[in-house]
Parts: C-alpha cells; sequence; structure tokens
C-alpha cells in the first residue's frame, strides 16, 4: 500500500490515500457481500467495486520527491494590500492599530496541486506551527506593534515537505498611545501629579500650621485687648486718683477719695475676673448687647449722668456666641468712651436687626475728638480705637467712626447677616429709652 514504514514517518504520513485524481473511479459499498480486497501472490492488491476492479502495484507506486517551492504573494492589512518583493525577504511596514490582517501565500506542483497542504508560524506571536491543509490563506486579528516574520512551508502530494520553506519580514506600526515617549510621558505626568498631590498636601499642614499659629497669636492679642478694656483703664484710673491723694491738704477729703479709690480697685478686680472668665468661655448668655453693655457702665457714670436711649430696629435675633462677645467688647468701649470722655448730654444706641446685616450704631453730642487723633487710629499709648478696628476685623465687620469737635461722635459697626445671625427670625420693631441710666 505503500513505501517503506520509516519513510512513511519521516515523511510525517502513515497512510497514502488515493482518489479519482488518481484513477479510483468510485468508492466501495460497505453494504456489499463477500470480500472487497484480495492480495495476489505477485504482491498485487485487488479492489473490486459496484462498477470493476482496481489493481495497485504496490512496488510500482509513484513518488513525487519534489519538494513544492513557496512564495507568499500579498499581504492585506485593514482591506488594504501591500506590495510584498520578489524574494519575499523585504521588511513591510503596516499602519497602527490592525485589526484584520490576510497574508496570501501558494505552492507549485505540476503533479496534484490540489494535494499541496501548508503548515506556517508568525514568530513573535504563534506559539507553534499551524497546519492548515490546503487552505492558502492565514489570518490574524488585533496585532501588537512589534516586528514579526511569517514563515510558511508546503509539502506535496507525495508528503514531501519543502523544510526551508519561505518567509516575510513585517512590522505594525504603534498608535500614539503606544509609542515609548507617550508612554514615558504618562509616567512622567503621573509622577508629577504625586509631587502635585504632595505639595498640596504639604500645603495644607501649613495652612494648619499657620491657622494654629495666628489662633495663638489671635488669643493673645485678644488677652491684650481685654487687659486694656478692663484693668489697664481701671488701674489706670486707680493710680491717677492715689498720685492725687498726695497733693491733698485735708485729711477728711483724703480718706474720702481713699475710699473711692478703694471701690474703684475692687471693681477693677471684678471686672478682671469677669474678663478672665471671658477668656475661657463666651461670657454672655443674652443677646441684648445694649442693656448688656449698659449694665456695665452703670457703676461709672460721672455725676452729671447724660439722657441715655436705646432703638432697636427688627426683631433681636441670636447672634453666634464668639462674635456676640466681640460685638459686646466693641459696643462697651464706644459706650465707654461716651460716658466717661465726651462730656455729652445725650448718648443714643440705635441697633437694627435688618435682614442682610446688624447694624450697631452708637451716638452722642459731646465734645468729639479732634481729626489728627482719629485720623491716626486714637492717642499715643491708648489702645481703645485700635482694639475696637481689630475686634470688627477680626468677627468680619467694618467698623467706621465720625466725630467733629464740639459736634459729637458717632461709631457704626456693620456685620453681614450671613455671620452674625445664628437663627433667622421674623422681625420686629422694637424702641424703650431711659434716662439717666
Amino acid at each position: 500500500m505503500g513505501w517503506d514504514h520509516h519513510q512513511q514517518r519521516a515523511l510525517g504520513h502513515d497512510p497514502t490515500v488515493f482518489d479519482s485524481s488518481d484513477g479510483v473511479r468510485a468508492v466501495a459499498e460497505a453494504n456489499t457481500v463477500g470480500p472487497q480486497v484480495a492480495k495476489a501472490t505477485d504482491g498485487k492488491l485487488w479492489f473490486n467495486s459496484h462498477d470493476g476492479v482496481s489493481v495497485l502495484d504496490a512496488h510500482h507506486l509513484a513518488l513525487n520527491k519534489l519538494s513544492p517551492p513557496v512564495h507568499i504573494e500579498q499581504i492585506t492589512a485593514n482591506h488594504k494590500t501591500y506590495a510584498v518583493t520578489s524574494d519575499a525577504s523585504g521588511n513591510v511596514r503596516l499602519p497602527p492599530r490592525v485589526r484584520d490582517l490576510q497574508i496570501d501565500y501558494t505552492a507549485l506542483s505540476l503533479v496534484a496541486p490540489e494535494k499541496v497542504l501548508f503548515r506556517y508560524k508568525l514568530e513573535g506571536w504563534d506559539r507553534d506551527w499551524q497546519d492548515v491543509g490546503t487552505r492558502r490563506q492565514a489570518f490574524y486579528n488585533t496585532l501588537p506593534p512589534r516586528n514579526y516574520r511569517f514563515r510558511v512551508m508546503a509539502c506535496n502530494n507525495s508528503g514531501v515537505w519543502n523544510e526551508a520553506g519561505t518567509s516575510l519580514d513585517f512590522s505594525v506600526a504603534p498608535a500614539y498611545y503606544q509609542t515609548i515617549w507617550f508612554r514615558s510621558l504618562c509616567v512622567i505626568a503621573f509622577l508629577a501629579l504625586l509631587a502635585g498631590l504632595y505639595e498640596l498636601r504639604l500645603r495644607q499642614v501649613a495652612r494648619q500650621f499657620n491657622l494654629r499659629l495666628e489662633g495663638r497669636v489671635g488669643e493673645r492679642t485678644r488677652i491684650a485687648r481685654e487687659l486694656h478694656d478692663t484693668l489697664l483703664q481701671s488701674f489706670q484710673g486707680v493710680l491717677m486718683k492715689l498720685h492725687a491723694i498726695t497733693y491733698l491738704r485735708d485729711l477728711d477729703e483724703a480718706q474720702h477719695t481713699l475710699k473711692n479709690v478703694i471701690k474703684e480697685a475692687r471693681q477693677a478686680i471684678t471686672e478682671g475676673r469677669d474678663a478672665v472668665q471671658g477668656l475661657r468661655s463666651s461670657t454672655l448668655v443674652t443677646n441684648d448687647v445694649a442693656r448688656r453693655s449698659i449694665c456695665l457702665e452703670k457703676n461709672s457714670l460721672p455725676r452729671s449722668r447724660p439722657e441715655f436711649t436705646v432703638e432697636i430696629e427688627g426683631a433681636p435675633r441670636d447672634l453666634v456666641p464668639l462674635l456676640r462677645d466681640e460685638v459686646y467688647r466693641i459696643t462697651s468701649e464706644a459706650l465707654r468712651n461716651a460716658f466717661r470722655h465726651a462730656h455729652a448730654r445725650r448718648i443714643e444706641v440705635e441697633i437694627r436687626y435688618d435682614p442682610r446685616q446688624l447694624r450697631l450704631r452708637v451716638r452722642d453730642d459731646g465734645k468729639g475728638i479732634d481729626r489728627e487723633v482719629l485720623e491716626a487710629g486714637g492717642r499715643v499709648g491708648h489702645y481703645g480705637f485700635p482694639s475696637m478696628h481689630e475686634r470688627a476685623k477680626l468677627v468680619g465687620g467694618k467698623l467706621a467712626v465720625w466725630s467733629e469737635l464740639d459736634s459729637g461722635t458717632e461709631t457704626e459697626l456693620t456685620i453681614p447677616a450671613s455671620i452674625a445671625y445664628a437663627k433667622p427670625e421674623a422681625g420686629r420693631r422694637l424702641k424703650f429709652w431711659t434716662k439717666g441710666a
């Protein structure tokens, strides 16, 4: 039925198949009764079929020992055909993002071209040879960008392989996002993003540190303001009266003055204790800024008490606790200046709870303030005006002072409603006034 068994294995075939192209006109019928194949004494094989008898001499089989030459015809990428050199050794450059790749190849056989078998391998992609029978095309999808070598072999009708075959070198160009420079830029951008995040984190930490530092500085400034508003002014008055006692010749008058000084010293201690308590927490439990300011000045009014009126417009609203303390301090300083230094006959306080802002105004008809002192922000060594401006800035408000000599003084504090009010309430108008405080 064929040649030597070792030769068959070397050629890669165990049986030899004959078909109509070899003279076999029909196939045997499986349901035929009796033997279908017989071997004669001379070694010939006889095949019985319904249309006649076929004879095969196994010792005189025709063997095609000429291996078929292989040729790569063309390569098609994304439905576009690219030229291939005659020796198929040139490097074909394909565009980026190849979706469909087809390589056409063939082999020459003048004996039985329909029986030529092929196998191919794409180096850089296929792990092993691909046996594709008589198919003369190779198909690939979505090849990554790199260099490739396509190799193809063929065997003739007798199983003789052309082991050398032929090859085609080609390359798929990378898209912009597949290039090394693009990936390097991505890595650089990622590192820059990390550096930016790290820098942002450092800024956040620095800002938190600065906020804490500003908080401490602000607390020290607040302590300085509290000392000025309470202890320093009170003890300065006590010191001046003690100094005045040294010039008194009348013992009774000196004793009376000393008793007043002791009374003022006790009051200074009380104010200092309240100030220290205010440094620890909000000292106000009420939003009635005017009434509390009046209570502060009640024991320090001059003998000729001026007429004092308070007008409140709009429904009183709850203020933010810390802001409420600062507003109270500003009002107290303005009233203290009006009661103690203005020599006014009338002092007016106007508090307006406007939906857009909180406005507080203190007016008097006293002697006024020198323009130079007003433009300088206060007298040298006195911290009343600077303290008021610092407090107003601290709570996000605006403080304005108008004054003319012998025409009185007007102090106005305005704070936006979004900052001042804790809860919005329905507005109403309330007015009350007192004489002589």
